[in-house]
């Protein structure tokens, strides 16, 4: 594929929502988990709320009444994607600038009130702004709002997998013709009883109530479950000469997206990882990269009985001998899981160990499991230089987007 360049980001997160605060605390190996006071009751009662995220920096009194947390962490995530990338004053003609944020549940915050009015008091009571607070394409269409910007524009949701179809829709919309910069990524902010309460009836999150901080433990034989985190990242995608052409900074390049679905289960994934083999291969394809070009793997790791060894088993699977020698990380075990902000977040963090020739730790890793048998970097960050990484993203449904990000070779 051409390679598409990120010039620009912004984030929301467990571990801050600015990119110094979070890269700082994801390489201390600081977790973000916490027993919250508005789960109390609840058969979970801990999560990854952001840090740091304060929408009144952009959006004032009547703004924030009248939109949803995951909006606003989108509409702040891609302003400061914007002023990070030079493009407060666009350079762009904005009908050929577009906005893309996925999201998983969209606002279900408002719903779960707006549900709560309707059972309590009866239909009168029902907000008339609850359709637009809540559904899932107007993160997308608040950010288009606020920017001007009036080329390809939509929602998508594919669970947790969302922020990274995001990303890899935005960059084909551009490499097509369609666009020549997109605004993406993707957010989530449903940590609230209602949402919490529906992934502890399925089994899907870890109980470990008493401990938050040693909860998610991606890869350890003792794991039970995820955590939910809220939050998520947009990103400035624009081609690398146009960026150049116009004094931006690129951050990294969209080398590769591979796009695959299980067809197996609604919630489970398919434990031989067939699907997820397909994606990978078809991003190193779309990449023109080979397999040893790989350096580290930012894993879907979601700290769940099911995914980790399926996940496990598909890297083995397709990198062969090179999985022995790959770098693999679960950022989840700081920031718990974002859902439809995951693969967003961790694109971005991808971009900074990159940049920087760190790797972030698994943290929680403390008693092997056979089934997951690389290198995780456990406990503690490593100095380890390398030109491509992959980020893993799958969701709910069995829909997987794998994504290959490298350094600007121009540099």
């Amino acid at each position: 594929m051409e390679p598409i360049a990120v010039t620009g980001m912004g984030v929301v997160s467990p571990l801050g929502s600015n990119i110094p605060t979070l890269w700082n605390n994801l390489t201390q190996g600081i977790s973000g988990i916490q027993t919250l006071d508005t789960l109390a009751g609840l058969p979970v009662t801990m999560g990854g709320p952001a840090q740091g995220f304060d929408p009144a920096r952009f959006l004032g009194a009547k703004e924030l009444r009248q939109t949803d947390r995951y909006a606003q962490m989108a509409l702040i995530a891609g302003l400061d994607a914007l002023k990070l990338a030079g493009l407060e004053a666009p350079a762009y003609a904005p009908e050929r600038t577009g906005v893309l944020v996925g999201t998983g549940a969209g606002g279900m915050a408002s719903l779960e009130s707006q549900v709560g009015a309707f059972v309590a008091r009866g239909a009168r009571r029902v907000s008339p702004l609850t359709v637009p607070m809540f559904i899932a394409n107007m993160a997308s269409g608040l950010l288009a709002m606020r920017t001007g910007f009036r080329g390809p524009g939509m929602g998508l949701s594919s669970a947790c997998a969302s922020g990274g179809h995001a990303l890899a829709i935005a960059a084909r919309l551009i490499q097509c013709g369609d666009a020549d910069c997109m605004l993406a990524g993707g957010v989530e902010a449903c940590l609230t009883p209602f949402a919490v309460s529906a992934f502890a009836a399925m089994r899907a999150l870890s109980t470990r109530n008493d401990e938050p901080q040693r909860a998610s433990r991606p890869f350890d034989r003792e794991r039970d479950g995820f955590v939910m985190g809220e939050g998520g990242a947009v990103f400035v995608l624009e081609r690398p000469e146009a960026a150049r052409a116009r004094g931006a900074r690129i951050l990294g390049l969209l080398q590769g997206i591979g796009q695959s679905q299980d067809a197996y289960h609604m919630v489970a994934p398919d434990p031989e990882g067939r699907a997820v083999v397909a994606a990978m291969e078809a991003a190193l394809r779309d990449a023109g990269l080979d397999r040893t070009d790989i350096g580290y793997i930012n894993a879907h790791g979601t700290s769940t009985p099911l995914n980790d060894p399926t996940e496990t088993r598909a890297i083995k699977a397709f990198f062969g001998a090179h999985a022995s020698r790959l770098k693999v990380s679960s950022t989840k075990s700081m920031t718990g899981h974002l859902i439809g902000g995951a693969a967003a977040l961790e694109s971005a963090i991808c971009l900074l160990a990159l940049k920087e020739g760190l790797l972030p730790p698994t943290i929680n890793l403390e008693h092997p499991d056979a089934e997951c048998d690389l290198d995780y970097v456990a406990a503690t960050a490593v100095s380890h230089a390398c030109a491509y990484c992959m980020n893993n993203a799958f969701g709910f449904g069995g829909q997987n987007v794998v994504l290959v990000f490298g350094k600007d070779s121009e540099r």
